[in-house]
């Protein structure tokens, strides 16, 4: 019996990446649309990573299988 390949989703792989220790990481919403408006404080808090809860953790072992 063949043993078949787990499909990583797309969409969340180009928004999450795990990191050594397993957690998984992303970038906090409203970064790329209008960014003149927004105060210099607030962009730099968007340009940092952020970690993902743990019942979100749970779901991404599914959507990522491989990371």
């Amino acid at each position: 019996m063949k043993n078949y390949k787990l499909k990583t989703h797309k969409g969340t792989a180009k928004r999450v990446r795990a990191t050594g220790s397993g957690k998984f990481v992303h970038f906090k919403m409203g970064r790329n649309h209008l960014r003149r408006r927004k105060s210099s404080r607030i962009l730099r808090s968007l340009d940092k990573t952020r970690s993902l809860s743990v019942g979100d953790t749970r779901k991404m072992t599914r959507l990522l299988p491989y990371s």
